[in-house]
């Protein structure tokens, strides 16, 4: 039952890490390999590991003395393999994995070896996959969706996964048509840069036969033209760390329905529309909850995990429309706004600061931010600002916007839905004295 964290790229160190915490009975804690200080700090201070796995890049973190990879395998080869956990049930905590949470702090996302087991039985059976496919991964491990493919995948199913350190197109192209890559899951950006890729051929991706998109941007343009390029067959998926994959379409469902909605519930899932247009979803897949209890409290109720997601219900065919929270899902890393407006708020230019999310073709969304900063304050600023800061690259804002006075509602709220109005109508926002795209 002790906490294992590692902080390791892509790769088959990871894939170990994680089994080596299961043999012993250990929960494994993954970090995202790009997370900053900052992240980390908050992470591990939440999750209270026992020992921090490390690569050589560890970012410097206050009171954390992690144990490098290179100095715990130097004598493996000489240890004697220990005998499995005998203590192990479905019910026994496996992984804490981390996702942006509504006030900045990252939530720590539990989940047990039962709702794992049951997701990937599942997701084998929903994609038709068999030994004879393959798999080319490049969603970081520490993301519910690299689990599930990078290390759960080619046990169930008996099939080859190919793991990449980074996204590189050419370098994808190249591992599809050497290694006869079947099946590929991430968000639209991946496969609109491997579309248009210099060194894009359709006879280079001819072993494709699965897609499965998630994530912001997932249009029914893009899958008609991913399928029609790629010459795949491309649905659309829905889920979250803490619901992963709780819809999708089988291989074998109507092409309209896997283009035009997000999937349908499989098995014992669930899925219910509240008043208020809010997706709820039910299932054996669902994490167990968060480390924090009062976040616990809020989102899991009566069996039932409240996504925060607007949603639309069809005989069964799920298709979100929105989102309750300020999530900003760039390139399938989940963002929140809170946490890039504090990190903004923090300098000693910027009086007040709202993130919000811009539409973006290749990434689906990216970080946009309208600041008030008398003195003036650029993206270069905030760029180095957000690196001494010691926050992941990712979540850094990619447009600055200056302004003298932010919108706001009757509440008094800041009205976050007339400033992405203005970022849709490509407006300069009102009273900007500068602007910088």
């Amino acid at each position: 039952g002790d906490r294992v964290a590692f902080r390791l790229p892509v790769g088959v160190d990871a894939v170990v890490a994680y089994r080596a915490c299961w043999r012993i009975g250990a929960v494994a804690v993954a970090l995202h390999p790009a997370a900053g200080s900052h992240q980390m700090g908050e992470a591990l201070a939440q999750a209270g590991p026992v020992v921090t796995i490390t690569g050589p890049d560890f970012p410097p973190v206050g009171g954390v003395h992690p144990l490098a990879l290179d100095d715990l395998t130097a004598g493996a080869g000489a240890a004697p393999g220990g005998p499995w956990s005998e203590t192990t049930t479905a019910g026994t905590d496996a992984v804490i994995m981390f996702t942006s949470g509504s006030t900045g702090a990252p939530r720590g996302v539990i989940h047990t070896h039962g709702s794992l087991a049951y997701k990937i039985v599942q997701l084998t059976e929903a994609h038709g996959l068999t030994p004879g496919d393959c798999a080319l991964v490049p969603s970081p491990l520490a993301h519910v969706a690299g689990l599930l493919h990078g290390v759960l995948m080619p046990g169930q199913a008996g099939m080859k996964t190919v793991l990449m350190r980074r996204w590189d197109p050419e370098a994808a192209l190249g591992l599809i048509e050497r290694e006869a890559v079947t099946y590929m899951v991430g968000p639209p950006t991946l496969f609109v840069s491997l579309m248009d890729c210099d060194a894009f051929d359709p006879a280079r991706t001819a072993s494709l036969r699965m897609i499965s998109c998630g994530g912001a941007g997932v249009t029914p343009a893009f899958c008609e033209r991913a399928a029609t390029t790629l010459g795949a067959v491309v649905k659309r998926s829905y889920g979250s760390t803490e619901a992963p994959t709780i819809a999708t379409a089988r291989f074998d469902d109507p092409a309209t329905k896997m283009v035009h909605t997000d999937g349908r519930a499989f098995g014992d899932a669930r899925l219910r529309v509240d008043a208020d247009g809010e997706l709820w979803v039910s299932g054996p897949e669902l994490a167990r909850g968060y480390l924090d209890q009062t976040d616990s409290r809020a989102a899991f109720v009566d069996g039932w995990f409240r996504t925060g997601d607007l949603a639309t219900l069809d005989e069964g065919w799920v298709t979100i429309t929105g989102r309750l929270g300020d999530r900003i899902i760039r390139s399938g890393e989940n963002i929140s706004a809170t946490e890039v407006e504090q990190h903004l708020e923090a300098h000693p230019a910027v009086l007040a600061a709202v993130a919000v999310a811009e539409p973006d073709e290749r990434l689906g969304e990216r970080v946009a931010a309208f600041v008030i900063a008398p003195d003036g304050f650029d993206l270069a600023a905030c760029r180095e600002w957000f690196t001494r800061q010691g926050a992941a690259p990712f979540i850094t804002p990619e447009r600055i916007e200056v302004v003298e006075e932010l919108p706001v509602l009757a509440s008094g709220k800041v009205d976050r839905m007339k400033l992405q109005a203005r970022l849709m109508e490509g407006e300069p926002a009102a009273g900007s004295p500068e602007s910088d795209r």
